[in-house]
């Protein structure tokens, strides 16, 4: 089995003819328009998410397993309510109708975080907010796919991703200028993100045209026009027809194969605790250890997944996730110096690009159109799961061993996960 054929293209599309006529750019506009939505969003994200940790543990006093709880709501609510986004756009054919409601739940929760104190009532805050980015993920992502021909998905997926992480840089340094300048910082933090959150749904209402346009809209004539009724005729998707895709040998290995290494993939927040406290970072430093992440990944985003367009997926999704790994190894083994931050932070910004991209783009070279948004999130969903229980266990394994033992025992699992990836991901029949 295999990622992608990185030689495929898009069924009854002849690329090669459009792309002469100059009809088809590498990037769609549509991808931009959903890229600068994804990067003011991400502003207000990141924002709280730089905070968070710190926040939890230092100022409210949840222990390790309680602040892992609390981010495993925070990813596996999103993980569950992908499959409902996923059908749900398919099934009325209006992605980006579905995709703005999540956009505008995830806004309306940002003003509730200034009122919640417990872990009851911020569970059920953020619990709430990742509905939102639930709904919104597979349907953003179909729309993208759909727009670009399958030879270009990784460099499509690029950019979305280069601009969202540019939102992801600039949140967490809005927050740490923000906690410097302001006596309530926290506070102020969640009241600007709020703001800025209603921004991304303004621009996405006015700016992201309701179909996306692409292979499809280029072919124009009778041709397009015959699908286009064809389209028009076809009855609402099914929930069995999107579980049905499961069938399908290298959706299910793929997803299987996600879910793997999403067991023994850290949280985010986990690693940045645990940078901290490895490299006697500054508490008023905490908020911008997120923006070293976000810089590699910005760097590396389009070229990356440029490179998988070229030289297949599979390879450069497992070289992301070994470059975690050597990640885990310097936390564990490498000296306190001052370069640890700095490594540490440009090996996880380089997974990011060489998995957060790529898989979106492997899955829609594998799940027809019409299936496009409940592939994706069949794949994200098993994926998000999987680091929702990592979270957890993460979080208990801290609380009871220790983090050095709980990390660990984390590397040792994804070594042992990308192996049997690599196998069952093995490129067969010339592909790769």
């Amino acid at each position: 089995m295999y990622l992608a054929d990185r030689s495929s293209t898009p069924g009854g599309v002849n690329t090669a003819s459009v792309r002469t006529r100059g009809l088809i750019p590498k990037v769609a506009p549509i991808v931009f328009a959903l890229g600068a939505v994804s990067l003011i969003t991400d502003i207000s994200s990141e924002m709280v998410t730089a905070v968070l940790p710190l926040y939890l543990v230092t100022r409210l006093g949840f222990s390790p397993l309680g602040f892992g709880t609390l981010d495993g709501v925070y990813n596996g609510v999103s993980a569950l309510v992908q499959l409902a986004g996923g059908h749900l756009s398919d099934r009325v054919r209006n992605h980006k109708l579905i995709a703005g409601f999540g956009y505008g739940l995830s806004a309306l929760c940002k003003p509730l975080l200034l009122l919640a104190s417990g872990l009851g009532s911020l569970g059920t805050v953020l619990a709430l907010e990742r509905t939102g980015k639930g709904l919104r993920t597979a349907p953003r992502d179909a729309m993208i796919s759909l727009s670009t021909p399958r030879e270009n998905q990784g460099r499509a997926f690029g950019v979305h991703r280069a601009m969202d992480t540019t939102g992801a840089m600039l949140g967490p340094l809005a927050a740490f200028l923000i906690l410097r300048a302001t006596v309530d910082g926290y506070d102020a933090v969640f009241g600007v993100s709020a703001c800025v959150a209603a921004l991304g749904v303004l621009v996405l209402v006015l700016f992201v045209p309701g179909k996306p346009r692409g292979t499809q809209a280029a072919e124009g004539g009778a041709e397009g026009d015959a699908d286009g009724g064809e389209a028009a005729d076809r009855r609402p998707v099914r929930v069995r027809e999107a579980l049905a895709l499961l069938r399908l040998p290298r959706l299910r290995a793929l997803a299987g194969c996600a879910a793997l290494l999403g067991l023994t993939t850290v949280s985010d927040a986990f690693v940045y605790l645990l940078l901290q406290r490895r490299g006697g970072i500054g508490e008023q430093w905490f908020p911008l250890l997120p923006l070293g992440t976000a810089a590699v990944f910005l760097l590396l985003a389009v070229p990356v997944g440029a490179l998988a367009d070229r030289v297949g997926r599979r390879g450069v999704f497992l070289a992301g996730h070994g470059g975690l790994l050597i990640g885990y190894a310097l936390l564990l083994w490498a000296p306190a110096t001052p370069a640890l931050p700095y490594l540490v932070l440009a090996l996880h910004g380089t997974f990011y690009a060489a998995t957060d991209g790529v898989l979106p783009a492997a899955v829609a070279d594998i799940v027809p159109e019409e299936l496009r948004a409940s592939g994706l999130a069949i794949v994200g969903t098993g994926q998000a799961l999987a680091r929702f229980c990592c979270s957890l266990a993460f979080g208990a394994a801290w609380t009871v061993w220790g983090d050095g033992r709980a990390l660990a025992g984390s590397a040792v699992g994804l070594l042992c996960c990308a192996a049997v990836a690599g196998v069952v991901l093995r490129p067969t029949g010339g592909h790769r």
